[in-house]
């Protein structure tokens, strides 16, 4: 049909030279002129094929016409609702008036709710007793008629007025339409053959591309579009605190082992081998290999001391101290076993070892702060971001797999209102204004803050941290003098994200409930 169409398009124009309202055309199959705008659409696809081959140009009219709706073409059948009613009463003085009731049995519910109170307006029936009866002999339904008129031409003689009456009752709606004036174009012909658009072997063996017609190249047509690769909102934020942390000179941790032992991962942080955190249903343990490789022994008996016995100015836990508990491996619950290795490595120097590059590594070069004499100490300020595992209930806010943004920083003489300071301005620098601190109890840390921000979607406050002082039973068995103190936090880097894009269920940021075309779409982080 296509085809069909396109060919009586182009002999109308060789026949006349030009269309000017393809509504007088009448599309092969049908019997009348397409009148409709669904003809109209048709005619626009042959057109459009057309134009593509320069064979025809078109301009385009636009009209605004009126179609009714279920209930105008009801009308149009049956009358209207005030000429029902009408039709349903007995003159006057010639029966009984129609109660309310028995004209809603008459002519239904919605009929005599509309129809009684138009009628009345119009003056064609009155109120008898308790009923109503007709009090003029004839009547004129110009809604009706109205509505005939405008079911055929689309519109009404009687103007606007009448139009918008009709559609303020919902007994017509407007719609746009359109027609084309029709020309001939650059490459006008009066066959339909189709350009070819490939030149091929064929061709050129045969010589046929002499003769043939090819579709001319449109060098401003714009591609298809290639699917690139997205980066999750996860890394897009993990970026961006990756760059906060590196322009408030920290210096970015290795963090690659995922794996860890007992001994780093709790013991090491002074976190006792009888603490809950360190049973199976909080705790992934490997099965195969079990043990890890023994630490340090100068370091390994001095945390064990201060474990079971004391020390540092610590009575320690009192409790036995089990080698096979410090040595069994597991999937690290938080990063700050990363963070131990590392201070372990910082306070090489005041224990008089030599790590070579470890000015640099971790203190940028920096020199002690002490005003004594130098003992090997430098402050340092480290940041890591990545994977702890943890054997929790999954739900809104909770995965057993999650990313933890970890820092420390280490100097001498630091206090509780050094590390607030700091972690308000580290949230405001990631767009986070509400921010506010709880006293907490960690194993490691005295004192101790849980951080919590506002969740504007959750409208509630949400806990996107933790933080505090490192114990001197943790720093002091590492070789750290005194004075030194180092503030630690970590914080989840999936809470910040949920913040950022609205998120209101974890598992849809992280899993298979996650839409490939969300990341997509996602914008970028600019805290």
């Amino acid at each position: 049909m296509a085809e069909t169409l396109q060919q009586l398009i182009l002999d109308s124009l060789d026949a006349q030279s030009i269309i000017d309202d393809t509504r007088s055309l009448t599309i092969p199959g049908q019997a009348t002129p397409a009148t409709s705008q669904e003809d109209q659409i048709t005619i626009l696809g042959a057109l459009n094929s057309l134009l593509s081959r320069e064979m025809i140009v078109y301009e385009t009219h636009e009209t605004l016409s009126h179609v009714l709706t279920p209930e105008g073409s009801q009308i149009v059948e049956l009358g209207s609702h005030e000429a029902r009613v009408w039709a349903a009463l007995p003159a006057k003085g010639e029966g009984s008036p129609l109660t309310p009731v028995q004209l809603k049995k008459q002519v239904g519910d919605e009929t005599a709710k509309v129809g009684q109170g138009r009628a009345f307006k119009n003056g064609w029936i009155g109120k008898e007793g308790d009923g109503f009866v007709q009090i003029v002999p004839t009547i004129q339904d110009a809604t009706r008629v109205d509505l005939r008129e405008i079911a055929s031409a689309g519109t009404s003689k009687a103007g606007e007025k009448v139009l918008a009456d009709l559609r303020k009752r919902k007994l017509i709606i407007q719609r746009k339409g359109q027609w084309f004036t029709v020309k001939k174009g650059p490459y006008f012909s009066t066959s339909t053959a189709k350009p070819e658009t490939d030149l091929t072997v064929e061709m050129l063996t045969a010589g046929t591309w002499k003769t043939s017609t090819f579709k001319k190249y449109n060098f401003d047509a714009e591609g298809a579009p290639t699917d690139g690769g997205a980066l999750h909102p996860l890394l897009k934020v993990r970026e961006e605190i990756r760059n906060i942390f590196l322009e408030m000179g920290f210096a970015e941790m290795p963090t690659s082992s995922f794996v860890e032992s007992g001994f780093w991962c709790f013991d090491a942080l002074f976190v006792p081998q009888q603490h809950p955190a360190r049973d199976l249903q909080d705790t992934f343990y490997l099965s195969d290999p079990k043990e890890a490789l023994p630490p340090e022994p100068e370091y390994y008996k001095r945390v064990s001391t201060v474990h079971e016995h004391g020390g540092f100015g610590s009575t320690g836990y009192r409790a036995p101290w089990s080698h096979e508990e410090s040595s069994k491996l597991l999937l690290r619950t938080h990063t700050t076993a990363s963070s131990a290795h590392m201070l372990y490595k910082l306070a090489a120097k005041c224990r008089g070892e030599n790590v070579e590059g470890d000015a640099e590594e971790f203190a940028h070069g920096s020199s002690t702060t002490g005003d004594g004499p130098d003992d090997g100490f430098r402050p340092a300020k480290l940041f890591s971001i990545d994977r702890v595992f943890r054997n929790e209930t999954m739900d809104a806010t909770h995965l057993a797999e999650f990313h933890q943004v970890e820092g420390v920083v280490a100097d001498r003489n630091l206090t509780l209102a050094d590390l607030i300071g700091f972690m308000r301005v580290f949230f405001k620098k990631m767009g986070i204004e509400k921010v506010r601190f709880k006293p907490a109890y960690n194993p490691y840390t005295e004192p101790s803050l849980e951080i919590f921000a506002f969740h504007p979607m959750l409208d509630r406050w949400v806990e996107v941290g933790n933080s505090g002082m490192f114990r001197p039973e943790m720093l002091e068995p590492m070789g750290f003098p005194k004075d030194v103190r180092v503030h630690g936090w970590g914080l989840s880097l999936e809470r910040p994200t949920m913040i950022r894009y609205g998120i209101n269920n974890i598992r849809t940021l992280v899993g298979h409930k996650v839409s490939l075309e969300g990341i997509e779409n996602s914008p970028a982080v600019m805290f």
